[in-house]
Parts: C-alpha cells; sequence; structure tokens
C-alpha cells in the first residue's frame, strides 16, 4: 500500500487516540503537506522536534494497527465489495451462489 494513503488509513481509524497536540502536528506534516520547518515555525519547536513526534506518531498508529486489525479489515472488505460489483457488471445472469458466498466472507471479517 502507497505509504501516504497508509498514513491517511492508519490516521482516519486511530488518529482520535493521539494527544491534540500531536494530532495536529501530524496532521499539518502528512495530511496538509506543510514543510516540517513550517510546523516548527507555528508550533514554536525545532525542525527535529516535528520530525521526531511525527515518526513517533507513525509507530503509534502502526502499533494500533497491528493489535487492532481495523485498517486491514477495511481495505480486504473493500477489495471483496468492489470484485463484488465488477462481477455484477460484467455478468448478464449474476451467479447468487457465488455472490452468497462472497458476502458470508465479507460477514466472516466484520
Amino acid at each position: 500500500m502507497e505509504k501516504i494513503l497508509e498514513q491517511t488509513l492508519l490516521y482516519d481509524f486511530y488518529g482520535e487516540l493521539l494527544t491534540e497536540h500531536q494530532k495536529q502536528i501530524y496532521e499539518d506534516v502528512v495530511l496538509n503537506d506543510y514543510s516540517l520547518s513550517e510546523v516548527a515555525q507555528e508550533q514554536g519547536i525545532s525542525r527535529q522536534g516535528v520530525h521526531d513526534l511525527v515518526k513517533r506518531c507513525n509507530r503509534i498508529l502502526q502499533d494500533y494497527e497491528s493489535k487492532l486489525h481495523l485498517v486491514e479489515k477495511f481495505v480486504t472488505i473493500k477489495e471483496q465489495v468492489e470484485q463484488m460489483k465488477r462481477s455484477l457488471l460484467d455478468a448478464e445472469q449474476p451467479d447468487r451462489e457465488e455472490l452468497t458466498r462472497r458476502l458470508d466472507g465479507i460477514l466472516e471479517n466484520l
């Protein structure tokens, strides 16, 4: 998965578990694409401090994912639904048994 997409998904799922200070800096650097220098100046901390905080946030978010697997489940379910949609659009007569099997797989992932 692309790094920016992964960071965005991790933040979407677990960002509320960060402190307000961590969220603000992480959002500015990762989501709003501000430079480390811009954020450092705005926050009144060093560029290195911003860099370290973003790395720490990445580790925290990855740690939550390694324990909870919410992003992994989301991506898997999204792919399964997209496959089902393609199957429905491509088929003249949808295979009800196949669709039921796929839906059961999605429900198992929830």
